[in-house]
Protein backbone atom coordinates (compact mmCIF):
# COMPACT_ATOMS: atom_id res chain seq x y z
CA UNK A 1 0.00 0.00 0.00
CA UNK A 2 1.14 3.43 -1.04
CA UNK A 3 1.82 6.32 1.95
CA UNK A 4 -1.09 8.10 2.52
CA UNK A 5 -1.29 12.19 1.78
CA UNK A 6 -1.30 14.04 5.27
CA UNK A 7 -4.11 14.30 7.32
CA UNK A 8 -5.66 11.26 4.80
CA UNK A 9 -6.39 8.09 6.82
CA UNK A 10 -5.24 5.10 4.84
CA UNK A 11 -8.79 2.86 3.39
CA UNK A 12 -10.01 0.65 5.96
CA UNK A 13 -11.67 -2.01 3.97
CA UNK A 14 -10.87 -3.14 0.21
CA UNK A 15 -12.59 -6.06 -0.66
CA UNK A 16 -13.15 -7.27 -4.36
CA UNK A 17 -16.04 -9.26 -5.51
CA UNK A 18 -15.36 -13.20 -4.08
CA UNK A 19 -15.83 -14.46 -7.74
CA UNK A 20 -13.17 -13.63 -11.05
CA UNK A 21 -15.25 -11.39 -12.97
CA UNK A 22 -12.46 -9.68 -15.10
CA UNK A 23 -11.65 -6.22 -15.50
CA UNK A 24 -13.61 -3.52 -13.65
CA UNK A 25 -16.15 -1.94 -15.91
CA UNK A 26 -16.03 1.64 -14.09
CA UNK A 27 -12.51 2.33 -12.75
CA UNK A 28 -11.83 5.54 -11.11
CA UNK A 29 -7.91 6.47 -10.25
CA UNK A 30 -6.52 8.67 -8.40
CA UNK A 31 -9.60 11.56 -8.63
CA UNK A 32 -9.62 15.17 -7.48
CA UNK A 33 -12.78 16.72 -7.53
CA UNK A 34 -12.14 20.70 -6.64
CA UNK A 35 -14.65 23.67 -6.89
CA UNK A 36 -12.94 26.77 -5.81
CA UNK A 37 -11.23 26.26 -2.96
CA UNK A 38 -13.26 22.97 -1.94
CA UNK A 39 -11.92 19.72 -2.27
CA UNK A 40 -15.14 17.00 -2.30
CA UNK A 41 -12.49 14.33 -3.46
CA UNK A 42 -8.89 13.69 -3.18
CA UNK A 43 -6.78 10.70 -4.39
CA UNK A 44 -10.41 9.19 -5.09
CA UNK A 45 -10.05 5.08 -6.61
CA UNK A 46 -12.75 3.22 -7.10
CA UNK A 47 -13.04 -0.14 -8.96
CA UNK A 48 -16.93 -1.41 -10.27
CA UNK A 49 -17.07 -4.78 -11.58
CA UNK A 50 -19.47 -6.63 -14.04
CA UNK A 51 -21.85 -8.24 -12.86
CA UNK A 52 -22.56 -6.47 -9.07
CA UNK A 53 -24.82 -3.93 -7.48
CA UNK A 54 -22.61 -1.42 -5.89
CA UNK A 55 -24.14 1.22 -3.88
CA UNK A 56 -21.95 4.31 -2.68
CA UNK A 57 -23.25 6.10 0.71
CA UNK A 58 -21.64 8.84 2.62
CA UNK A 59 -22.23 11.98 4.57
CA UNK A 60 -23.93 15.49 3.08
CA UNK A 61 -21.11 17.11 0.94
CA UNK A 62 -19.09 13.78 -0.03
CA UNK A 63 -19.80 14.04 -3.53
CA UNK A 64 -21.83 10.42 -3.87
CA UNK A 65 -24.20 12.35 -6.65
CA UNK A 66 -20.62 14.41 -8.07
CA UNK A 67 -19.10 11.22 -8.30
CA UNK A 68 -22.05 9.72 -10.39
CA UNK A 69 -22.61 12.43 -12.71
CA UNK A 70 -18.63 12.29 -13.58
CA UNK A 71 -19.24 8.37 -14.26
CA UNK A 72 -21.92 9.80 -16.87
CA UNK A 73 -19.53 12.34 -18.55
CA UNK A 74 -21.81 15.20 -17.08
CA UNK A 75 -19.28 16.32 -15.01
CA UNK A 76 -15.23 15.97 -15.28
CA UNK A 77 -12.76 15.56 -12.57
CA UNK A 78 -10.44 18.38 -11.19
CA UNK A 79 -7.24 15.32 -11.99
CA UNK A 80 -7.49 11.72 -12.45
CA UNK A 81 -9.40 9.51 -14.79
CA UNK A 82 -12.97 7.92 -14.87
CA UNK A 83 -12.72 4.57 -16.83
CA UNK A 84 -15.95 3.06 -18.15
CA UNK A 85 -15.52 -0.12 -20.60
CA UNK A 86 -11.91 0.84 -20.42
CA UNK A 87 -12.27 4.49 -21.87
CA UNK A 88 -11.22 7.36 -20.14
CA UNK A 89 -14.81 9.42 -20.61
CA UNK A 90 -12.40 12.80 -19.81
CA UNK A 91 -10.67 12.47 -23.07
CA UNK A 92 -13.55 10.57 -25.03
CA UNK A 93 -14.77 13.09 -27.64
CA UNK A 94 -18.87 13.62 -28.31
CA UNK A 95 -18.79 10.70 -30.36
CA UNK A 96 -17.05 8.72 -28.24
CA UNK A 97 -19.24 9.43 -25.33
CA UNK A 98 -22.57 9.04 -27.23
CA UNK A 99 -21.01 5.27 -28.23
CA UNK A 100 -20.59 4.96 -24.55
CA UNK A 101 -23.98 6.17 -23.39
CA UNK A 102 -25.68 3.85 -25.56
CA UNK A 103 -24.75 1.05 -23.62
CA UNK A 104 -25.56 2.57 -19.68
CA UNK A 105 -29.36 3.59 -18.93
CA UNK A 106 -29.51 5.88 -16.04
CA UNK A 107 -32.20 6.28 -13.84
CA UNK A 108 -32.76 10.14 -11.83
CA UNK A 109 -34.04 10.48 -8.42
CA UNK A 110 -37.30 12.74 -9.91
CA UNK A 111 -37.36 10.39 -13.27
CA UNK A 112 -36.74 13.37 -15.53
CA UNK A 113 -39.74 12.18 -17.66
CA UNK A 114 -40.09 14.86 -20.22
CA UNK A 115 -43.71 16.01 -19.36
CA UNK A 116 -44.60 16.61 -22.79
CA UNK A 117 -44.55 13.18 -24.39
CA UNK A 118 -46.16 10.12 -22.99
CA UNK A 119 -45.14 7.20 -21.33
CA UNK A 120 -44.90 5.33 -24.69
CA UNK A 121 -42.56 8.57 -25.84
CA UNK A 122 -40.34 8.80 -23.67
CA UNK A 123 -39.19 5.23 -23.20
CA UNK A 124 -39.18 5.38 -27.35
CA UNK A 125 -36.94 8.37 -26.96
CA UNK A 126 -33.73 6.67 -26.36
CA UNK A 127 -34.02 4.50 -29.29
CA UNK A 128 -35.54 6.75 -32.03
CA UNK A 129 -32.24 9.36 -30.93
CA UNK A 130 -30.38 6.72 -32.56
CA UNK A 131 -32.21 7.09 -35.95
CA UNK A 132 -31.73 3.45 -36.80
CA UNK A 133 -34.58 1.63 -36.19
CA UNK A 134 -38.24 1.00 -37.84
CA UNK A 135 -41.09 2.24 -35.90
CA UNK A 136 -42.40 -0.98 -35.86
CA UNK A 137 -39.18 -2.09 -33.85
CA UNK A 138 -39.50 0.26 -31.54
CA UNK A 139 -43.10 0.06 -30.88
CA UNK A 140 -42.51 -3.89 -29.95
CA UNK A 141 -39.38 -2.84 -27.85
CA UNK A 142 -40.93 -0.61 -25.61
CA UNK A 143 -44.63 -2.63 -25.20
CA UNK A 144 -41.55 -4.98 -23.87
CA UNK A 145 -39.63 -2.55 -21.57
CA UNK A 146 -43.11 -1.53 -20.35
CA UNK A 147 -44.03 -5.17 -19.40
CA UNK A 148 -40.44 -5.86 -17.76
CA UNK A 149 -40.95 -3.04 -15.54
CA UNK A 150 -44.91 -4.35 -14.31
CA UNK A 151 -46.89 -1.40 -17.22
CA UNK A 152 -49.75 -2.43 -18.90
CA UNK A 153 -50.51 -1.25 -22.46
CA UNK A 154 -53.03 1.05 -21.02
CA UNK A 155 -50.33 2.92 -19.81
CA UNK A 156 -48.76 3.89 -22.73
CA UNK A 157 -50.16 7.01 -23.46
CA UNK A 158 -50.83 8.22 -20.33
CA UNK A 159 -48.89 11.73 -19.42
CA UNK A 160 -46.32 11.53 -16.58
CA UNK A 161 -48.57 14.28 -14.98
CA UNK A 162 -51.14 11.51 -14.58
CA UNK A 163 -48.77 8.72 -13.02
CA UNK A 164 -48.02 7.95 -9.42
CA UNK A 165 -44.10 8.13 -8.09
CA UNK A 166 -44.54 4.23 -8.13
CA UNK A 167 -45.54 4.31 -11.90
CA UNK A 168 -43.07 7.11 -12.77
CA UNK A 169 -40.34 5.23 -11.30
CA UNK A 170 -41.42 2.08 -13.40
CA UNK A 171 -41.75 4.30 -16.42
CA UNK A 172 -38.50 5.87 -16.14
CA UNK A 173 -36.60 2.28 -15.65
CA UNK A 174 -38.01 1.04 -18.29
CA UNK A 175 -36.52 3.94 -20.46
CA UNK A 176 -33.26 3.65 -18.68
CA UNK A 177 -32.98 0.02 -20.12
CA UNK A 178 -34.67 0.78 -23.58
CA UNK A 179 -31.16 0.50 -25.49
CA UNK A 180 -30.19 -3.05 -23.33
CA UNK A 181 -27.57 -1.18 -21.28
CA UNK A 182 -24.73 -3.45 -19.50
CA UNK A 183 -24.50 -0.16 -17.10
CA UNK A 184 -27.42 0.97 -15.01
CA UNK A 185 -27.01 4.23 -12.53
CA UNK A 186 -29.63 4.22 -9.93
CA UNK A 187 -29.78 7.51 -7.77
CA UNK A 188 -32.14 7.48 -4.64
CA UNK A 189 -34.15 4.74 -6.77
CA UNK A 190 -36.92 4.21 -3.70
CA UNK A 191 -36.92 7.85 -2.74
CA UNK A 192 -40.50 9.33 -2.16
CA UNK A 193 -42.26 5.79 -2.54
CA UNK A 194 -44.24 4.31 0.62
CA UNK A 195 -42.69 1.14 2.11
CA UNK A 196 -44.75 -1.50 0.20
CA UNK A 197 -43.84 0.82 -3.01
CA UNK A 198 -40.20 0.58 -2.24
CA UNK A 199 -40.03 -3.27 -1.56
CA UNK A 200 -42.02 -3.49 -4.70
CA UNK A 201 -39.35 -1.68 -6.59
CA UNK A 202 -36.55 -3.11 -4.70
CA UNK A 203 -38.07 -6.68 -6.21
CA UNK A 204 -38.44 -5.33 -9.63
CA UNK A 205 -34.68 -4.43 -9.47
CA UNK A 206 -33.26 -7.65 -8.13
CA UNK A 207 -35.15 -9.34 -10.65
CA UNK A 208 -34.01 -7.14 -13.94
CA UNK A 209 -30.33 -7.40 -12.38
CA UNK A 210 -30.22 -11.36 -12.67
CA UNK A 211 -32.44 -11.62 -15.59
CA UNK A 212 -30.53 -9.17 -17.87
CA UNK A 213 -26.88 -9.40 -16.03
CA UNK A 214 -26.75 -5.70 -15.22
CA UNK A 215 -24.19 -3.74 -12.98
CA UNK A 216 -25.47 -1.73 -11.52
CA UNK A 217 -23.98 1.57 -9.70
CA UNK A 218 -26.76 3.25 -7.06
CA UNK A 219 -26.48 6.05 -4.43
CA UNK A 220 -28.96 5.39 -1.50
CA UNK A 221 -29.57 6.84 1.81
CA UNK A 222 -32.20 4.32 2.37
CA UNK A 223 -31.04 1.29 4.36
CA UNK A 224 -33.51 -0.90 3.87
CA UNK A 225 -32.57 -0.69 0.20
CA UNK A 226 -28.90 -0.23 0.41
CA UNK A 227 -29.08 -4.11 2.53
CA UNK A 228 -31.45 -5.70 0.18
CA UNK A 229 -29.21 -4.91 -3.39
CA UNK A 230 -26.05 -4.21 -2.53
CA UNK A 231 -23.37 -6.63 -3.50
CA UNK A 232 -20.83 -4.47 -2.72
CA UNK A 233 -21.02 -1.08 -0.29
CA UNK A 234 -18.46 2.10 -1.17
CA UNK A 235 -18.16 4.30 1.93
CA UNK A 236 -17.17 8.21 0.71
CA UNK A 237 -15.78 10.33 3.89
CA UNK A 238 -12.38 12.23 4.21
CA UNK A 239 -12.73 13.12 0.56
CA UNK A 240 -12.12 9.26 -0.53
CA UNK A 241 -13.26 5.99 -0.52
CA UNK A 242 -12.95 4.72 3.21
CA UNK A 243 -13.95 1.06 3.07
CA UNK A 244 -15.54 -0.74 0.31
CA UNK A 245 -16.74 -4.75 0.36
CA UNK A 246 -20.02 -6.78 1.68
CA UNK A 247 -22.45 -5.29 3.72
CA UNK A 248 -21.80 -6.91 6.73
CA UNK A 249 -17.92 -6.71 5.76
CA UNK A 250 -18.23 -2.84 5.59
CA UNK A 251 -20.43 -2.93 9.06
CA UNK A 252 -16.76 -4.44 11.17
CA UNK A 253 -15.12 -1.35 10.16
CA UNK A 254 -14.41 1.51 12.91
CA UNK A 255 -15.05 5.06 11.92
CA UNK A 256 -17.43 7.24 13.35
CA UNK A 257 -19.38 7.74 9.97
CA UNK A 258 -20.33 3.97 9.66
CA UNK A 259 -21.11 3.35 12.86
CA UNK A 260 -23.69 6.30 12.81
CA UNK A 261 -25.12 5.74 9.32
CA UNK A 262 -25.44 1.87 9.68
CA UNK A 263 -25.64 1.28 13.50
CA UNK A 264 -28.04 3.53 14.80
CA UNK A 265 -31.49 2.40 15.10
CA UNK A 266 -32.72 2.63 11.55
CA UNK A 267 -29.80 0.28 10.47
CA UNK A 268 -30.35 -2.33 12.88
CA UNK A 269 -33.33 -2.77 11.89
CA UNK A 270 -32.42 -2.72 8.22
CA UNK A 271 -29.90 -4.92 9.29
CA UNK A 272 -32.09 -7.36 10.93
CA UNK A 273 -34.26 -8.08 7.82
CA UNK A 274 -31.07 -8.48 6.06
CA UNK A 275 -29.88 -11.55 8.05
CA UNK A 276 -33.87 -12.57 7.73
CA UNK A 277 -33.24 -12.80 4.43
CA UNK A 278 -29.67 -14.59 4.63
CA UNK A 279 -30.91 -17.26 6.84
CA UNK A 280 -33.99 -17.50 4.30
CA UNK A 281 -31.72 -17.99 1.32
CA UNK A 282 -29.62 -20.60 3.34
CA UNK A 283 -32.24 -22.68 4.02
CA UNK A 284 -33.31 -22.88 0.97
CA UNK A 285 -30.04 -23.81 -0.30
CA UNK A 286 -30.20 -26.76 1.95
Amino acid sequence: MTDNPPGREPQRLNMRPQEDVGPPVVQISDLRTQFGRTIVHQDLDLDIYKGEILSIVGGSGTGKTVLLRQMLGLETPTRGSVRVFGEDISEADAQQLQRMRNHWGMLFQQGAMYSALTVFDNIAQPMRELRALPEDVIRDAVLLKMDMVGLGIGDANKMPADLSGGMIKRASLARALALEPQLLFLDEPTAGLDPDLSDAFVALIQSLHRELGLTVVMVTHDLDTLFALSSRIAVLAEKHVIAIGPPHEVLKVDHPFIKQFFLGGRGLRALEVLDERCDEANETED
